[in-house]
């Protein structure tokens, strides 16, 4: 049942729609990264400005390679620890990547998570995927499934129900070269 529920909501994000899945600690909204109608559309929802630059999560670094560029040693071992887990690295963008994913920074905010419902997601999409909290821009991360259909139900086009990861707070944020904590868990 559970890689059936993955595999419709993998089906929706790749004919372009968006999916409200469980996280670690709250549930987000993804769609492809490279969709840029629907990612317009996803900001829309969420009445979120295209300059702040939104999250990617991938079930595993190769996902993301194409997209930054990692530190060297000794600046990876920390970020190489973190994953798969709940802290979300700013990594340099490659120079390709499109200013709706990095706000137009020359950095993109990147995540292997641990969430076995969201790596999956990832895996049967063979694509990393945006991972922003599901709610609306000033309102409160929504964790249950019934609530992302109170709040965002006829705007989407799925939920994929399953419990979220353990923690009370989104991903701390960190910066790569300077490991500076941007946003604390």
């Amino acid at each position: 049942m559970f890689n059936l529920r993955v595999q419709q909501a993998a089906d929706v994000l790749l004919r372009g729609g968006i999916v409200a899945y469980p996280t670690e600690a709250v549930y987000g909204l993804g769609c492809m990264p490279l969709d840029v109608a629907t990612v317009r559309r996803l900001l829309r929802i969420k009445n979120r400005p295209m300059d702040k630059g939104l999250i990617l999560i991938a079930a595993e670094l190769e996902q993301l390679e194409d997209m930054v560029c990692l530190p060297g040693p000794p600046l990876d071992e920390p970020i190489r620890a973190s994953w798969p887990g709940p802290v979300t690295w700013l990594l340099p963008a490659q120079h390709w990547v499109p200013f709706w994913l990095t706000g137009g920074r020359d950095t993109l905010a990147v995540r292997v998570t641990a969430h076995p419902m969201a790596r999956q997601l990832c895996l049967r999409c063979g694509s990393a995927l945006i991972s922003t909290s599901a709610n609306r821009a000033g309102r409160p991360p929504l964790r249950t499934p019934l609530a992302v259909r109170r709040q965002l139900g006829m705007d989407i086009d799925h939920v994929l129900a399953g419990p979220l990861g353990g923690y009370e707070r989104p991903s701390e944020i960190r910066d790569a070269l300077t490991g500076q904590v941007i946003r604390a868990s």
